[in-house]
């Protein structure tokens, strides 16, 4: 008969190591998507320390001349 596979919050350091062996597309994933937060909270003041500097926002709207209009005759445009 084959062992039963390990409860988590009995060991889980077994249970990484079994989930690794038996089922590593689930174990990686998992590693992999708890990295996702932790790489929000280090790369800002590591990539600032190393000089990253962010880029202005770009503008949303055409900026609008300050000085009086000039009137279009037939085709000037």
């Amino acid at each position: 008969m084959p062992n039963p596979s390990p409860q988590f919050w009995a060991g889980p350091l077994r249970y990484w190591r079994w989930a690794a062996r038996e089922k590593p597309a689930f174990f990686w994933s998992v590693i992999i998507g708890a990295t996702g937060p932790l790489m929000l909270a280090t790369i800002p003041p590591i990539s600032t320390r190393l000089g990253y500097e962010r880029s202005p926002p770009i503008p949303m709207t055409y900026p609008i001349p300050s000085g009086p209009r000039k009137t279009l005759t037939e085709y000037d445009d």
